[in-house]
């Protein structure tokens, strides 16, 4: 398990300042769903930015950037809110890449995260939509760093705390990273240390932008839907019941059958991180889920619905209750 943090503190959650909370999924360059979207929850574009006439407020769950087909028009819609107070944003880990895919190490040629085959395919259609605004693209870049990895809201009507992260909240590494960052935020210092293999910076980055990945046994491959090859799986962050690895899986790729049946070690037991339903009410994305958005548990909602893939790009209306509610999700559907 994560260690636990020195002289460990508790942080108040930051008090809410709006009458409600809208929590969107993953856009990923489908900015022209994101304002149906945003329509649809009763925002309004006034004076170039979308606001609501309640003063209700947009979390955004990371992973604005990469794969869609208007990157460069989602980056400034959701920029804008932020800047004019109508809302905010968690980093994902395709901005966090992005940001150690354009840092360099120190060396020449060699960057933060090096520029492999896979890598660059990742970033390939952002840096393509900002080739002729390069400028842009570096003001984003520096953007970036001043976004925190994660939020803990009161609600100022009901005092209801709720979570954001991208992928996994893992207390004990929260713990630590706002004993040493204060707060959710990162700056320069933590991107350059998220690139040394096992330190805290690369620990957390991975955990709470990736979630809990366990690896495919040695010399097993698999080809995800979107045909990167992988040698682990994502899982369940809130499985406690889970015996074996196919009850663990959380992704919409399969992984080999004899994996799937087998019982999970004790070694990668150890690993796991555990959101039990005691926990205030929890939002993630990340996971790519199909189907009819709901709940996974009465504390916990992944709102990443697969939108660029033509899925559904997801909302959920928090207005401070404990327990998530299956209406309170709003989706439109991804048009080909």
């Amino acid at each position: 398990m994560t260690e636990t943090a020195p002289n460990q503190s508790y942080y108040p959650p930051v008090m809410g300042t709006a009458n409600g909370y809208d929590l969107i999924g993953d856009v990923h360059g489908c900015a022209q769903s994101l304002e149906r979207l945003l329509q649809l929850l009763g925002y309004q574009k006034i004076s170039g930015t979308y606001r609501h006439p309640q003063q209700r407020q947009v979390i955004f769950l990371g992973d604005i950037v990469d794969r869609g087909p208007r990157i460069r028009e989602a980056l400034h819609l959701v920029r804008d809110m932020v800047e004019q107070g109508s809302a905010q944003m968690i980093l994902g880990n395709h901005e966090f890449n992005a940001i150690t895919y354009s840092t360099p190490a120190g060396i020449a040629g060699e960057y933060l995260r090096p520029h492999t085959p896979a890598n660059a395919r990742q970033i390939s259609e952002t840096l393509e939509q900002f080739a002729h605004h390069p400028q842009e693209w570096q003001a984003f870049l520096r953007w970036f760093v001043e976004l925190p990895l994660f939020l803990e809201i009161q609600h100022p009507q009901t005092r209801q705390v709720f979570r954001a992260v991208h992928a996994c909240w893992d207390q004990q590494l929260i713990d630590l990273h706002r004993a040493t960052y204060g707060d959710g935020h990162i700056d320069w210092l933590f991107i350059n240390r998220s690139a040394q293999k096992g330190s805290l910076e690369a620990r957390t980055k991975q955990r709470l932008t990736g979630g809990v990945d366990l690896p495919l046994p040695e010399g097993e491959t698999m080809v995800s839907s979107d045909g990167y090859v992988r040698r682990a799986f994502r899982t369940k962050f809130w499985g406690h019941t889970a015996r074996t690895y196919g009850q663990l899986l959380f992704q919409p790729d399969p992984i080999p059958e004899h994996i799937a049946k087998a019982e999970i070690s004790p070694d990668h037991r150890s690993q796991m991180v555990y959101y039990d339903k005691s926990q205030p009410p929890l939002f993630i994305g990340h996971y790519w889920l199909k189907g009819q958005p709901r709940p996974l548990a009465p504390n916990l909602a992944c709102l990443d619905y697969s939108a660029v893939k033509f899925g559904r790009l997801v909302a959920y209306r928090m207005d401070g209750e404990a327990q998530l509610q299956p209406d309170k999700f709003v989706w439109v559907y991804v048009d080909p």
